[in-house]
């Protein structure tokens, strides 16, 4: 997982570089919004995956996974523009917290 976040801070500090004419509280919000784009592009490659479209748009499970992958990055790149010291332990602890009924589903499941 350290590599993930290690990317996730060199991409930053590029995005960082990039959008340095922003104020900082402008750019997070920005990055939030990026978060929803990305969901939202999954959201259409799946429509286009079941012909849901009307643009003719044929797209595969591949894309799907692609854009949600997109909207992974999106969202840890937010919590790093947020708190670029205390992302990863922030993400830590709430990753903990959120999977903590699947924890005791498998512990009770194996005993």
């Amino acid at each position: 997982m350290d590599t993930l976040w290690d990317n996730i801070e060199k991409l930053s500090a590029v995005c960082r570089v990039a959008d340095a004419h922003l104020p900082d509280e402008e750019l997070k919000a920005l990055q939030v919004g990026k978060v929803a784009e990305e969901a939202g592009e999954a959201m259409h490659a799946l429509h286009g995956l079941k012909g849901l479209t009307t643009c003719g748009d044929d797209h595969t499970w591949s894309e799907v996974q692609n854009d949600l992958v997109g909207s992974v990055i999106a969202a840890l790149l937010a919590m790093h523009y947020i708190d670029p010291t205390g992302a990863r332990a922030t993400f830590d602890e709430i990753i903990h917290r959120r999977t903590r009924r699947g924890r005791e589903a498998a512990t009770f499941a194996s005993t």
